[in-house]
């Protein structure tokens, strides 16, 4: 446990140390939570946490002032660092070579969160070959008019249709207003191919119920009250909130995976928050191990 009474210290963490600054500024003032409340929350779950993130570039999303204060992102690691913080070499379309960080140990993610990273955004494909991703992913998102509860329904109606082509599916909250579906996919298939897979799952299925799913992307084309498949998000480069993810809402929830039969129930996205989630995983363990096993991988090539 980091104590209560020290506004900083320095922490020893494997054999290296870790300056920890501003431990009592308020992150969540009307919460209670401070910057040492988060940095205590990811030392509780990184055990479950840590190998959902390594090997993979991550985008930094600062939050200095807390969750409802200013944020800026970095994609280039700040010096000075430590110089055990691995990075990430990624050339772009324009030629330049981004060093994107990567957290690859305890000290790294205490590191980053002491930066004052809430949540944490990290890449698809991991570094070797950053142009092959793990996963297709589904971004569910309502928009404007649309509840929670058809979020729920178009969730339900993905699994079908991707467990109907035999594709094994998890799906977490995302934190925020909607749920991510995720699929473990064989190493091979490019992002672009993997995007073009996903886009053209989320048009058949907005196809099949119109009246609830869209997939119109121009947000002044897109009908009220549906849910977006956000299939964009399988680009080259962009990133979704990571499992365990605090996110900047006011309620201080988490990015967290929950059980098929938990959705057909009926769960709420304030349900999993700063101040349950580690127990709920000392109960149940990490429901997306799975997508870190090299077995039971689908091959999407069957698709392309």
């Amino acid at each position: 446990m980091l104590p209560k009474d020290k506004p900083g210290l320095e922490v020893e963490v494997e054999g290296r140390l870790v300056k920890l600054t501003n431990l009592g500024k308020p992150f969540w003032p009307e919460l209670g939570i401070t910057k040492r409340g988060l940095l205590q929350y990811y030392i509780d779950v990184a055990p479950f946490l840590l190998p959902h993130l390594q090997d993979r570039a991550m985008v930094m999303k600062r939050y200095p002032n807390g969750a409802a204060g200013d944020f800026f992102f970095m994609k280039r690691a700040p010096s000075p660092r430590p110089e055990w913080i691995e990075l990430c070499h990624i050339q772009h379309s324009s030629g330049n070579v981004i060093d994107f960080p990567m957290i690859q140990d305890l000290a790294s993610l205490l590191w980053v969160v002491n930066l004052g990273c809430i949540d944490l955004n990290q890449w698809y494909a991991r570094c070797d070959d950053v142009d092959r991703p793990d996963y297709v992913h589904f971004d569910l998102d309502p928009v404007p008019a649309a509840s929670f509860e058809k979020v729920i329904e178009t969730a339900l109606l993905l699994r079908q249709a991707l467990e109907s082509l035999k594709m094994p599916c998890y799906a977490k909250t995302t934190g925020s207003k909607g749920i991510h579906i995720y699929v473990p996919i064989e190493r091979g298939p490019t992002q672009k191919q993997v995007w073009s897979f996903a886009k053209e799952f989320s048009h058949a299925l907005a196809s099949q119920a119109p009246q609830l799913i869209t997939a119109v992307y121009t947000v002044a084309k897109r009908p009220k009250g549906r849910v977006l498949v956000d299939y964009n998000q399988n680009a080259w480069g962009r990133t979704l909130a990571s499992i365990y993810s605090v996110r900047p809402r006011p309620k201080a929830t988490v990015s967290t995976p929950v059980k098929w039969s938990e959705v057909e129930r009926g769960i709420s996205i304030e349900d999993f928050r700063i101040d349950n989630v580690p127990a709920r995983l000392r109960r149940l363990g990490d429901l997306w191990k799975p997508l870190l096993a090299k077995r039971g991988r689908f091959t999407l090539e069957v698709y392309l």
